[in-house]
């Protein structure tokens, strides 16, 4: 009789657990189901950040076959604008543009680009001359997007893409 009384209660115990089981799956898938939306609704917020102000994309990076560096062959020193201190302070930058080989544009300017040289140190020498020591050091990637910005518009063109310095010195 015992026997038989255990193995009710462990049958009724057996029930209650695949119930409960099963509450628990329904609301965990509902749970998951509403995690997948979240993230896909974040996904889709970092992609809007990807784009432009104006909508459009912004452009991939270029495959590694297709870049072609230009190094400015001399190194440029360049009057700082003065700040706080009122002293007259310097940078010495070797400049190197990366170029898509495969955009229009590059077919054009890319293989003269020395013959523009003096044109393009011009304008360099125009956009860092706005900084001061201290904003130059403290943005060095800012500096480099605005002459980036400055060549890309003296050409009409992004085919240059980049610009790294190869050395940075401050003096002053």
């Amino acid at each position: 009789m015992k026997k038989n009384l255990i193995s009710v209660i462990i049958l009724a115990l057996l029930i209650v657990n695949i119930g409960l089981t099963a509450v628990m799956l329904f609301s965990v898938t509902s749970t998951n189901k509403a995690t997948a939306d979240m993230v896909m609704r974040i996904s889709g917020a970092m992609d809007m950040e990807l784009s432009s102000v104006d909508g459009t994309a912004f452009k991939p990076a270029v495959a590694i076959e297709n870049v072609v560096p230009y190094d400015i062959a001399d190194t440029m020193t360049i009057r700082l604008k003065q700040g706080e201190d009122g002293k007259d302070h310097y940078i010495m930058v070797a400049i190197t543009f990366s170029m898509d080989k495969e955009h229009d544009d590059y077919k054009e300017y890319g293989d003269s680009l020395g013959e523009r040289e003096s044109l393009i140190k011009s304008e360099i020498i125009s956009v860092v001359g706005q900084y001061t020591l201290e904003e130059a050091q403290a943005d060095e990637d800012g500096l480099k997007q605005a002459i980036l910005e400055r060549i890309q518009n003296m050409f009409g063109s992004d085919f240059i893409y980049k610009v790294d310095f190869r050395d940075v010195k401050y003096s002053g």
